[in-house]
């Protein structure tokens, strides 16, 4: 075994690592992964089911001219164990998720049964707001209210960042001490509070106990 581990390699004195080829690597090479199933499905082709957390020797490719927001998509490849039929599965980083594209079927989807309760709350409003002019106002008026709100945080947000991306060293820990500052005022403002409601609960108690001797 020793002779197999090669711990000083030899370069010669003229080796020049500017000639040496460079492999281009091709754009739609397939790796050989070790992966674990990430879901339960059913194969359309033999009915056979095939668990998660199922470890398959996999084929992974980049999913060409596709992504979200600038995250690659990444295809997967595998055989039923049953009838060897070939299953294809892709990431979905929007939902966090994988997608069942060719050769067997999912058990559980959580994005069906969140569509589905977008749909019955959908539902629900309208049938709410049918024959109701006064709930169909309020509810564009919250809504309505809600995207302003949505949009002043935004603004707030892009405000801050532009601020603090041209503050100076020395400005950012004056604003950190002034921060810490406020932070401890606030505290003893909160003791002193809980001090005060300490005394009138003990007077009160005292003042209780004297009524009831008289």
């Amino acid at each position: 075994m020793a002779e197999r581990k090669v711990l000083i390699k030899y370069y010669p004195p003229d080796f020049n690592p500017a000639k040496l080829i460079k492999n281009k690597r091709p754009i739609d090479k397939q790796d050989n992964v070790r992966m674990m199933l990430p879901m339960t499905v059913r194969c359309n082709t033999c009915g056979n089911y095939l668990s998660i957390g199922t470890k398959f020797n996999m084929r992974k490719e980049t999913v060409l001219n596709e992504n979200y927001l600038g995250i690659r998509i990444y295809r997967f490849y595998l055989k039923c164990t049953h009838c060897y039929t070939e299953i294809t599965f892709k990431t979905d980083p929007k939902n966090h998720d994988y997608v069942l594209e060719y050769g067997a079927t999912r058990n559980y989807e959580a994005s069906r049964d969140n569509e589905k309760a977008e749909e019955t709350l959908k539902q629900l409003r309208d049938n709410d707001e049918e024959g109701n002019a006064m709930r169909f106002l309020e509810n564009r008026t919250m809504d309505s209210k809600r995207e302003l709100q949505i949009l002043d945080a935004l603004d707030e947000i892009r405000h801050n960042s532009k601020k603090t991306l041209y503050l100076t060293p020395e400005e950012l820990i004056k604003r950190m001490v002034e921060q810490q500052i406020k932070n401890q005022i606030y505290e003893e403002l909160d003791e002193n509070e809980n001090l005060k409601m300490q005394d009138f609960k003990e007077n009160f108690v005292n003042y209780s106990s004297d009524d009831d001797d008289n």
